[in-house]
C-alpha cells in the first residue's frame, strides 16, 4: 500500500476509534478475492488472493496500528499518520542492517523519493517534460476502479473491502434477438421498433465464440435493456449497465435507464443470431447457477471448451422433463452437438468434455469439480491450445485472442467492458465499477518506441544473462501498453504541466539509477533547487550548452562528469516479478531520454525470484520468517552470505537453507585454521623448495582452472556455480594435494601453498568479506582485501589438467574398488593402461567427432543414428550392443569434458605418471605392491577378463593377496 495510503487509513482509525485505538470485536472480515484461472490471465496475472488473505489474515479486517505495531514502539504509532514520519523513520533501519550484512554500498549517493526530496523532484519534473516533449505522453481517458456515490475513483485508501482489486477486461458479445418476437414479448413494445435488440453476454474468451451453441439466463433474474451510442439496445442486468454507462458505451455518459425491464423467464426460448457461431441461429435456454452480481446476467455457451456449459448442456439434452419445465423445445437444445475450437495436446478438440469425464462430472451442482475442470482447461487451453477453426486457424489461442476479438468490435458485433475484477466496497459503502476517467499516459506499445527497445536489448550491447529473462522481458514488450502515470493523490512529484495530478511512483522511478551519480554532488555542493532547471539537467545528462545556468561552470562540469563516469548503467539487478513494468519501463524511457545517445543505453538487467527457507515460502505461522538482521547475528554475515549464494541463479525462487549456514560457519573456521597452520609451517621453515613434482604442477594448473572458471561464473552472476568453483572445488584439489603430501610424507611446496591460499581468500571475498579481510591481514597485507585485484593467473595446460583429472578419477575409483574387494591382505595390484583403442572402437570415435557441432552438442536422437550407421557396417553389425554401449559412454565424457575426451589416442604417458606417484597409491588404498602394465606391452600378469576390459584414460586393475 502507498506510505500516503497507510499514513490516510492510521489517521482514520484514530479519529474513530481513539489513541490507542479500540477496535470491535467484530470487525467485517476481508473478502477472498481467489481468482479463476480464466480471470487471472485475462488479467496478465497468476490466480491470486487479496494480499491480506494471502498472508493469512482473511479472518478479520487488518488495521494499520496492527501492522505498525509489529515493527515501532506504541507510544510512536499515532506519529505514523503523518507520511513524511515513514520517510525518516524506516531508511535508517535498512542502511544499518545493510551495513551489519557487508554491503559495499555508497551512502552519501542515497536519496529519498518524492516531493519531499526538493532535488529528486526537480529531476522528475524534467524527466516528464523530456518525455512529454518527445511526444510520449498524452491525456485521455483510461479505466479506473470508480466509486459514483463518491465521484471519485476509488483507490486502495478509499476502501472498505477489496485492496488491490484493479480493473478486468471482458468482452461483451451481442447476439442478436431474432424476429418475429414471441407474441406476447415485451420486445413487442413500440420502444424497439427500428432499433436491434440484443443479449448482451460478457466474456474472457471470445476466441471461441465458434463453438456457440446457445445462451444462458437466470430464470428469476431481472433484467433491463439498454440503449447504446450507436443506437443498438442491449439488454443485461442493471448493475453491468451502470459500469457500461461510465466506459461512454451507452446513449449518454453515465445515464442508464432502462426501457423495458425483463425476468429471466420472458428472455428463455428466444432465437439468436451468435457473431462467430457455426450455427444460423442458437436459442436461449436456462441456467440457475448464473450469479447477477457479475458480468451481465448473460451467458453465452461454448460446451466444446467450458465445462459448466458442456454440463448445462448435456443436461437439457438428457433430462426431457427439464426442458418441458421451462417450455424448451426439442429442436432449441437436440440439433446443437459440440463444435471444435480449440485443440489442447492431450485433450483434443473438446476439452470440456475430456475433463467432464475425466473427474466425472455429473451435473452443474459439482462446483467445486468444474472450477477445477475450467482452470485446468483454460490455463491448457491459453498457453498450448491451437484454434481450429475461424480466421485464425492454426495459430495459438494466446496469439489469437486479441486478433479475433478486436476483429468482433470492429465488425459491431461486439464491445469492450471492464468490471473490478472482485467486489471492491468504497467506505462510503458504494459498490465501484470500472470507469473511464481522465487520465496521463505513457504510450508504451508505440510501434516505434517497442522496436527501438526490442532491437536495443536483442543487440550484442545487451546483456540479460538469462535466457528466460530476456523472454519475460520480449513478452512484457508485447502486452506492456498505454500505462496512467498520474494519480490525484499520495506522496510524488506533481505533473510539471497540470499540477493537480502526481506522478505515480513507478514511472517516477525509471532512470532514477541516473540520479545516483550525481546526488551526492547536489548535496556536497549545497546547491539550490531553485537553480536545478530542465536546462541544469540537460547539460548535466544530455551535454546540451547554455549560457544562462547560475551553477558555477566548475560544479556542472564535475556533475557531467561523475554522470558519464558511471553511465552506461552496465547492470541492474531487480525481482523478476518487476519485469512486466517497473524494468520494461526502465528500458522504454532510457531510451527516450537518451535518444541520440544510445551508447548510454542500459547494458544489461538481471532478475531473481523469492526467496523460501528451508525450501518453504517464508511465513510467520510456519516459524521460517527470517529478517536480514535476523540472520546476521544467528549464523554471522558472511554464514548468511555463503548460504544465500548457494541458494541458487536461477529466476526460480531461491532457497536459504539454514543448515548451510550452520554448516559454513564450520567451513570458514575449519579453513581458517588450516590456513594458519600453514602460515606458521612456513615461518617454522617446514615448507618445501626447489623443484615441482608432478602433484604441485597438477595443483598450481587446477588453481588457475578454477580461477578463471570462477571468474566466467561471477560475470554471469551465477553466484552459486562460482561458490562452487572457488570453494568446494579448490578444497577437493587441495585436499587431494594435502592427502599426498601427509601420506607421502612431502612438505606443502611454499610457493603452490601460497598461490592456492591467496587465490581461494581473493575469490570468496565477494561472498565472505569479512572472513577474507582477517585472512589477508593474517597474511601480512596492510591494504584492505577490498583493495586487491581478481587473482592473477594464466591460462591453465588443457594436456595438465587432463592427466590431474585422470589421476584424481584414477585414485577415487581404484581406492573405492580395493575396500570393496575380497581379497585378504596383505593386497597388491596389478594396474592395466592403454594407450589406445581397438579398430571398432576407432571407428566409433571417428563417428562421434563427426557428428558432434561446434558447440560439443550432440544430435538429439544420436543413439538411433548411431545404431544405423553400425549396422550399416558389416564389419561393426555384430557388435552392434557393445559398440552402442561404448558410444554412449564417449558421448557423456564428451559432454562432460569436452570433445578432447573423443581423441584416437592418449596424449600423455599414463604409466609414467601412476609410477610416479606408485608410493603414494599404495599408502593410500592400503596396498603393500603396486606393479603398472600397458597393455599394448604383452605378457601380461593377473586376470585376462580384466585387462582386456582396459581403454585409454580407463585403467583396470586386478587385486591379489602377496604372497
Amino acid at each position: 500500500m502507498p506510505i500516503q495510503a497507510a499514513a490516510n487509513k492510521l489517521k482514520d482509525e484514530l479519529l474513530t476509534f481513539g489513541n490507542p485505538p479500540v477496535f470491535p470485536d467484530s470487525d467485517k472480515p476481508v473478502e477472498d478475492t481467489e481468482q479463476s484461472a480464466e480471470s487471472a490471465i485475462a488479467a496478465k496475472s497468476k490466480g491470486k488472493k487479496s494480499k491480506l488473505v494471502s498472508k493469512g489474515q482473511g479472518g478479520k479486517t487488518t488495521r494499520q496500528w496492527d501492522i505498525l505495531s509489529k515493527m515501532v514502539p506504541e507510544e510512536e504509532i499515532a506519529l505514523f499518520a503523518d507520511p513524511i514520519k515513514w520517510l525518516t523513520y524506516f531508511p535508517p533501519f535498512g542502511m544499518s542492517d545493510l551495513k551489519a550484512f557487508g554491503s559495499a554500498i555508497d551512502w552519501r549517493r542515497s536519496f529519498i523519493t518524492t516531493s519531499a526530496n526538493p532535488h529528486y523532484d526537480s529531476f522528475i519534473r524534467w524527466q516528464f517534460n523530456k518525455l512529454k516533449e518527445g511526444g510520449k505522453i498524452r491525456f485521455g481517458k483510461r479505466p479506473n476502479v470508480f466509486s459514483v456515490l463518491d465521484g471519485q475513483v476509488c483507490a486502495d485508501h478509499d476502501r472498505a473491502s477489496g485492496e488491490t482489486v484493479g480493473p478486468q477486461e471482458y468482452t461483451l458479445i451481442k447476439l442478436l434477438i431474432l424476429k418475429p418476437y414471441p407474441v406476447n414479448s415485451g420486445l413487442n413494445s413500440e420502444v424497439f421498433a427500428e432499433k436491434n435488440v440484443y443479449l448482451a453476454a460478457a466474456t474472457l474468451r471470445p476466441e471461441t465464440m465458434y463453438g456457440q451453441t446457445n445462451c444462458f439466463v437466470l430464470p428469476e433474474g431481472n433484467y433491463g435493456s439498454f440503449e447504446t451510442s450507436n443506437g443498438d439496445v442491449l439488454i443485461m442486468s442493471h448493475r453491468s449497465a451502470k459500469g457500461l454507462a461510465y466506459q461512454g458505451h451507452l446513449k449518454e455518459w453515465a445515464q442508464f435507464p432502462s426501457i423495458h425491464d425483463f425476468l429471466g423467464t420472458e428472455l428463455i426460448g428466444l432465437p439468436l443470431k451468435a457473431p462467430n457461431a457455426s450455427y444460423e441461429r442458437v436459442y436461449t435456454l436456462p441456467l440457475l447457477t448464473i450469479s447477477m452480481s457479475k458480468g451481465t446476467g448473460v451467458v453465452t455457451s461454448v460446451p466444446s471448451d467450458a465445462p459448466d456449459d458442456y454440463v448445462a448442456l448435456k443436461e437439457f439434452k438428457e433430462k426431457p422433463l427439464w426442458r418441458e419445465k421451462f417450455g424448451i423445445t426439442d429442436e432449441m437444445v437436440i440439433p446443437f452437438d459440440v463444435v471444435p475450437v480449440v485443440f489442447i495436446d492431450g485433450y483434443g478438440d473438446k476439452s470440456a468434455e475430456v475433463m467432464c469425464e475425466k473427474l466425472d462430472i455429473k451435473s452443474t451442482k459439482d462446483t467445486e469439480k468444474l472450477k477445477q475442470a475450467k482452470d485446468e482447461v483454460y490455463l491448457k487451453g491459453f498457453y498450448e491450445g491451437v484454434m481450429v477453426v475461424g480466421e485464425c486457424v492454426g495459430m495459438k489461442v494466446c496469439d489469437a485472442k486479441p486478433i479475433v476479438r478486436q476483429n468482433m468490435i470492429s465488425r459491431n458485433e461486439a464491445i469492450p467492458y471492464f468490471e473490478p475484477e472482485s467486489t471492491v466496497i468504497s467506505r462510503s459503502g458504494d459498490e465501484c465499477i470500472v470507469a473511464l476517467t481522465d487520465q496521463w499516459y505513457l504510450i508504451y506499445g508505440d510501434s516505434d518506441w517497442k522496436k527501438a527497445v526490442y532491437d536495443h536489448i536483442h543487440s550484442e550491447n545487451f546483456n540479460s544473462y538469462n535466457g528466460k529473462i530476456l523472454e519475460q522481458l520480449d513478452f512484457a514488450l508485447d502486452w506492456l501498453k498505454e500505462w496512467a502515470c498520474s494519480r490525484q493523490f499520495g506522496l510524488g512529484t506533481l505533473l510539471p504541466w497540470d499540477k493537480q495530478w502526481v506522478i505515480e511512483s513507478l514511472s517516477d522511478s525509471t532512470i532514477y539509477m541516473s540520479f545516483y551519480t550525481i546526488s551526492h554532488i547536489l548535496t556536497a555542493e549545497n546547491v539550490s533547487v531553485d537553480d536545478l532547471t530542465d536546462e541544469v539537467f540537460d547539460y548535466i545528462y544530455l551535454g546540451k550548452e547554455n549560457s544562462n545556468l547560475t551553477i558555477s561552470k566548475d560544479i556542472l562540469d564535475k556533475l557531467r562528469l561523475e554522470f558519464l563516469y558511471w553511465y552506461p548503467m552496465d547492470l541492474r539487478v531487480s525481482a523478476k516479478d518487476l519485469i512486466p513494468n517497473h524494468l520494461t519501463m526502465c528500458l522504454y524511457n532510457h531510451l527516450e531520454i537518451w535518444k541520440d545517445n544510445p551508447e548510454l543505453w542500459p547494458r544489461g538487467i538481471y532478475c531473481n525470484g523469492q526467496i523460501m527457507i528451508d525450501a518453504e515460502k517464508m511465513s510467520k505461522s510456519k516459524g521460517n520468517f527470517l529478517l536480514l538482521v535476523d540472520c546476521v547475528e544467528e549464523f554471522s554475515a558472511d554464514a548468511t552470505r555463503f548460504a544465500l549464494a548457494d541458494s541458487g541463479d536461477s529466476l526460480e525462487d531461491a532457497n536459504f537453507d539454514r543448515s548451510v549456514a550452520n554448516q559454513a560457519i564450520t567451513y570458514l573456521f575449519v579453513e581458517e585454521d588450516w590456513i594458519k597452520s600453514i602460515i606458521e609451517e612456513k615461518n617454522t621453515g617446514k615448507l618445501r623448495t626447489g623443484e615441482k613434482t608432478f602433484m604441485d604442477k597438477t595443483l598450481s594448473n587446477e588453481i588457475n582452472f578454477l580461477v578463471e572458471s570462477t571468474k566466467i561464473e561471477f560475470e554471469k552472476l551465477c553466484f552459486r556455480e562460482g561458490l562452487h568453483r572457488c570453494w568446494f572445488d579448490m578444497i577437493i584439489a587441495r585436499d587431494i594435494y594435502r592427502d599426498w603430501s601427509n601420506r607421502s610424507d612431502i612438505p606443502w611446496h611454499v610457493d603452490v601453498a601460497f598461490e592456492f591460499i591467496n587465490a581461494f581468500v581473493l575469490m570468496i571475498s565477494p561472498i565472505c568479506p569479512h572472513w577474507s579481510e582477517h585472512i589477508w591481514k593474517l597474511l601480512g597485507n596492510s591494504t584492505s582485501i577490498n583493495r586487491a585485484a581478481w587473482p592473477s593467473y594464466v591460462a591453465y595446460d588443457r594436456g595438465l589438467r587432463k592427466q590431474y583429472l585422470f589421476f584424481r578419477d584414477f585414485l577415487k575409483n581404484f581406492r573405492q574398488s580395493c575396500l570393496k574387494t575380497k581379497v585378504n591382505d596383505p593386497k597388491a595390484a596389478y594396474v592395466y593402461v592403454s594407450s589406445s583403442y581397438d579398430s571398432e572402437k576407432v571407428i566409433i570415435l571417428q563417428y562421434l567427432q563427426s557428428v558432434v557441432d561446434s558447440k560439443g552438442q550432440f544430435p538429439a536422437d544420436l543413439p538411433k543414428q548411431m545404431k544405423n550407421f553400425i549396422e550399416s557396417r558389416t564389419d561393426l553389425k555384430k557388435n552392434t550392443k557393445l559398440l552402442m554401449q561404448f558410444g554412449a559412454f564417449m558421448r557423456d565424457e564428451a559432454l562432460e569434458r569436452g570433445v578432447d575426451a573423443l581423441a584416437i589416442e592418449m596424449t600423455f604417458d599414463q604409466k609414467s605418471i601412476l609410477q610416479e606417484n606408485a608410493v603414494y597409491i599404495m599408502l593410500a588404498v592400503g596396498l603393500k605392491e603396486i606393479s603398472i602394465h600397458n597393455i599394448e606391452d604383452g605378457n601380461l600378469p593377473g586376470e585376462k577378463k580384466k585387462y582386456e576390459q582396459t581403454v585409454p584414460g580407463k585403467p583396470t586393475y586386478f587385486v591379489y593377496t602377496l604372497k
